[in-house]
């Protein structure tokens, strides 16, 4: 009787949904170019003039919170092409009730929600005993979008890894109850984004910086009927609740574990959600013409891949045109890093990459800068067409407020005798030969 009514119920929502059922996890590179797209798809499949939210509870004891915010809305405007506010939910408990309460409507009234970066603990703690976890089931009952990404992906199973108080803390590997919001459909599992992750080098940091032994010994600990789903870094999982479809995005692949047993599905990839629930029965592929009937499962092999080879590909650029002498091609180059930097700074994971793709242009700049000297009859018309890219490389680099970068081209150019002037009427140059 119970299967019955619970089947019957599950119809009655199903028929009361004026939206599509959709919920994302997302490894990593939530806010970076490779996921744009995505993002892009799954507001475009809500009805009407969707309304997205960012959930800001997983950063909201960090100083720089606010700034995150805005990363998040200018990423959702320039790259997305779609506003989103803010929920305004960095703590729930011990905050004024009429705050929090109207931070829990945006959610509720938004089609569109979405939570990244941050702590699992502190979201678990701010969420737990209030109405957040009821919300996003709530989407996931009548219709929505939900895009969990990176530390809120960590809170979606039954089971949550404290990275931070086993990483950085040293805590005994040991698992905190989570939000259970994939028990809605059925996956007893633990989360674990960042799955792929290699940032120790020599030392094993996959597994969200568990490492295989740690990993290890959390699988003993879970229930016999519970497992693991991996999520590697900018890779994604659509789970489209009324398809009962799970689709692979991003760079790489995800994986469903179970007692040190993988089964890896590779971007692309369309299979059932009953393979994430049981991945002995359903793990092959949907056939390939359920996969094309969707705009959300084309892979495109123009995506960006990282910010570090978009700076090798630059730098490659670069010196091809600088052995062709071949100055706009060498600014091409340099503009085109410039642009990679600016589509990238939304990522907060980029620290590294980061640093040397800002290397690389001040590279490009200064070598720009010394390839302006040379013995010309007229060096001002010889001149004119590298200037010209320079100077617009430095009024890019100022619409960004950077500043260092912009001082640098000037600089550099006085070096050699060029002087770079801010006037009411524009940018001049001038050969100073005094």
């Amino acid at each position: 009787m119970r299967h019955d009514f619970d089947h019957q119920l599950q119809e009655w929502f199903l028929l009361m949904s004026t939206s599509p059922r959709i919920l994302t996890i997302m490894g990593s590179g939530e806010t970076a170019p490779t996921m744009m797209k995505h993002h892009r798809e799954l507001i475009a499949r809500m009805p009407g003039t969707p309304k997205a939210v960012v959930l800001d509870t997983p950063y909201g004891f960090q100083e720089n919170a606010a700034e995150l915010a805005s990363k998040a809305v200018e990423y959702f405007r320039k790259s997305v092409g779609h506003p989103i506010e803010i929920a305004g939910l960095t703590r729930l408990h011990g905050q004024d009730t009429l705050s929090v309460e109207q931070g829990l409507a945006r959610v509720r009234q938004a089609d569109y929600v979405f939570a990244g970066p941050g702590s699992p603990t502190y979201a678990l703690r701010q969420w737990t005993g209030t109405s957040v976890p009821d919300i996003v089931r709530g989407k996931m009952r009548t219709g929505g979008a939900v895009t969990f990404a990176s530390a809120a992906a960590l809170t979606l199973g039954r089971y949550t890894v404290p990275v931070y108080e086993i990483y950085k803390v040293g805590n005994d590997p040991s698992w905190l109850e989570g939000l259970d919001v994939l028990g809605e459909i059925g996956l007893n599992v633990a989360v674990i984004p960042h799955y792929d992750n290699a940032e120790g080098g020599h030392h094993d940091t996959r597994f969200c910086y568990l490492g295989e032994h740690r990993l290890a010994m959390l699988e003993e600990l879970l229930p016999h009927d519970a497992h693991v789903i991996g999520v590697d870094e900018h890779t994604g999982v659509i789970l489209d609740l009324d398809a009962n479809t799970a689709t692979v995005i991003g760079n790489s692949t995800i994986t469903v574990r179970i007692k040190g047993h993988s089964t890896i599905h590779k971007s692309g990839d369309v299979i059932s959600i009953d393979a994430l629930r049981d991945p002995a029965s359903g793990a092959t592929n949907i056939p390939a013409q359920i996969k094309q009937a969707d705009a959300l499962h084309e892979t495109s092999t123009q995506e960006s891949t990282s910010l570090a080879s978009e700076t090798q590909e630059a730098e490659r650029a670069f010196d091809e045109a600088m052995v062709a002498g071949d100055a706009a091609g060498a600014a091409r180059a340099a503009l085109t890093l410039e642009s990679a930097i600016h589509a990238w700074s939304a990522d907060t994971l980029q620290g590294e990459e980061m640093d040397n793709a800002h290397a690389a242009l001040r590279s490009m700049i200064v070598r720009l800068g010394d390839a302006a000297i040379g013995g010309l009859a007229d060096p001002r018309e010889a001149l004119e067409p590298i200037m010209n890219v320079l100077l617009e490389l430095r009024t890019v680099v100022r619409a960004d407020k950077r500043y260092d970068l912009s001082d640098l081209i000037r600089d550099r150019l006085a070096v050699i005798k060029l002087e770079v002037r801010d006037t009411p009427q524009g940018v001049e140059w001038v050969v100073n030969n005094d």
